[in-house]
């Protein structure tokens, strides 16, 4: 590996503060840490993220100056927004990018800026690199429920329309949302998928049918939201309650995509695309369908700097071949 392409990524979400670094063909370095979110509560306020961020980043970066020592780096990413759109914007992508910014100067080294949600779609791609032609990509996460027609930029990163979303809760919402009711922590995501792993996949509830509307595709999950939290308070067991969660989110998930997109590639990327039973699910009902699926690994469906660094590298190489 030349020294020349290593690349330092920095994502600061609204809950896992990352860092990694990349090269041509390998994962140098990836260390992550969580926002600490209090036992019953759904979330933290952007301020208080902002101060974990803060104080996290300098002691994530000791454990990458360890894997490789700053002076091989030939460039830094950061994640600056949400998604790449002039009016997206979350205060906890400031945090990372003054650091982004401060190390990238400190080393007389470029910088380059992505969107979050840029970073889930590159990470998902991975090794294998960018494909030539646009592709369709499911973002599922807490703060995403979005089907998205990729473009892949020369200069690193990707053109995104949004084609389809929901109405009111996100997916990752109302997992959360659920999970904190049955008295699991945030996240809930990993202990609801074994949780619901104690019993048989149910019949999902019935879902409103996407419908169009401002030319884009949209869904409903606070139907299902409600009638959830009803049967918790009816008693009905715990592990009954999540198993009918996941695949309720898998029959909303693929209604999006069979009502909004044509058959081809699609990449389903974020942290609730890590759930094995929704991958089983969207496989089973979208591929007959004529879509070839394809997920990120569970590691990089969860929020992380790797697909942030990878960008950071595309554009870094592009630079190159330019001069």
């Amino acid at each position: 590996m030349n020294s020349a392409h290593w690349v330092l990524g920095v994502d600061t979400s609204a809950y896992t503060t990352s860092l990694a670094v990349v090269g041509e063909s390998t994962i140098r370095c990836d260390v992550r840490r969580l926002v600490a979110v209090p036992q019953g509560r759904r979330g933290v306020r952007p301020q208080e993220a902002v101060f974990h961020h803060i104080r996290q980043l300098p002691e994530l970066w000791d454990a990458v100056a360890q894997a490789l020592p700053a002076s091989r780096l030939a460039a830094v990413a950061a994640s600056a927004r949400p998604r790449p759109k002039p009016d997206s914007y979350l205060p906890t992508f400031m945090a990372g990018l003054g650091f982004a910014r401060v190390l990238a100067r400190a080393l007389e080294v470029p910088l380059f800026t992505t969107s979050h949600q840029e970073g889930h779609l590159r990470a998902a791609l991975g090794l294998e690199g960018v494909p030539d032609a646009p592709f369709w990509a499911l973002h599922l996460s807490g703060g995403t429920t979005e089907l998205l027609w990729a473009t892949p930029r020369a200069e690193g990163g990707f053109a995104i329309e949004e084609v389809g979303t929901s109405a009111d809760l996100y997916v990752g919402q109302l997992v959360d949302r659920i999970g904190v009711a049955l008295g699991l922590g945030f996240p809930a995501g990993p202990a609801l998928e074994r949780l619901a792993g104690e019993v048989a996949p149910p019949a999902p509830l019935p879902c409103a049918r996407p419908w169009r509307k401002e030319g884009s595709w949209w869904i409903s999950l606070s139907g299902p939201e409600a009638e959830l939290k009803r049967r918790i308070a009816a008693g009905q067991p715990a592990a009954e309650v999540a198993a009918l969660l996941q695949e309720t989110l898998a029959l909303a998930i693929s209604q999006l995509v069979e009502a909004a997109a044509s058959p081809g590639l699609l990449w389903v990327v974020g942290g609730v695309a890590a759930n094995f039973r929704l991958r089983h699910v969207l496989e089973q009902r979208l591929a007959p369908r004529g879509f070839q699926l394809r997920f990120a690994s569970p590691e990089l469906s969860r929020d992380n700097a790797v697909g942030v660094a990878w960008v950071g590298l595309d554009a870094l190489l592009a630079n190159q071949s330019n001069r």
